[in-house]
């Protein structure tokens, strides 16, 4: 089993760390947009359930971007909806594997970050994995879509084939099957993308077809006429 990020383990201790220092109370502080996101209804997820782990991987340096996104977003918003789906999803998980755990990669997301990520790409072929803020942004941009993985009780994140955030063939969906003939993609990468997609697709969620970790809770359409874009 190998890690989608391979500093996991380091971040988890180098938190639980820097909890212990802080100051009796400090726990409750949100930043200005965590205030903002909880004003606009979303719920961070750990006020559901606190055995779902989160990574969030543009609050560091080493994703698509190279740069860091979220400078004071340190806890996984959601909408209401989505949150709970979420909850459920672990349940499914963990009725079939009691020391696994869903982790969450990324979240709500300000459409100010969506912007500077849309630039990254937007003159490349990559542009096809980021949505356009012009064109209204994606699901993240609602607390409707979270980005997820499956961890151990290690913390180490099962094989999906490619790390969260890959941008590139080996990530769409769609044509796994013939990736592994190719030899490419495993057949245990594909069992735990598989798994993924079950529970998720459970608790009604649906994978987005290029990018094995991305689930959306409603459609763009939906989000658009009856859901708040995060500002």
């Amino acid at each position: 089993m190998t890690c989608a990020y391979p500093v996991f383990m380091r971040r988890c201790l180098l938190a639980a760390f820097l909890i212990l220092l802080l100051p009796v109370g400090s726990l409750a502080r949100l930043t200005s947009t965590e205030q903002y996101m909880q004003k606009q209804g979303l719920v961070d997820i750990h006020t559901l359930d606190s055995t779902i782990k989160v990574n969030l991987m543009y609050a560091y340096g080493d994703n698509f971007t190279g740069k860091v996104l979220y400078t004071d977003i340190h806890r996984a918003y959601l909408h209401p909806k989505a949150a709970k789906a979420l909850v459920d999803a672990q349940r499914f998980l963990r009725k079939e594997h009691p020391q696994w755990s869903l982790v969450i990669f990324d979240a709500a997301r300000p459409m100010s970050v969506q912007q500077v990520m849309w630039n990254e790409v937007k003159r490349t072929p990559k542009r096809i994995y980021v949505s356009n803020p012009a064109n209204g942004g994606g699901l993240h941009n609602y607390g409707l879509a979270v980005d997820v993985s499956i961890c151990n009780a290690k913390g180490d994140t099962l094989s999906m084939g490619t790390k969260i955030d890959y941008m590139g063939s080996l990530a769409h969906i769609t044509n796994e099957e013939q990736m592994m003939r190719a030899g490419k993609l495993t057949k245990t990468a594909i069992q735990n993308r598989k798994l993924l997609r079950r529970v998720m697709e459970a608790a009604g969620f649906r994978c987005l077809s290029t990018e094995w970790w991305h689930f959306n809770y409603v459609s763009r359409a939906t989000a658009r006429k009856y859901y708040k874009v995060i500002r």
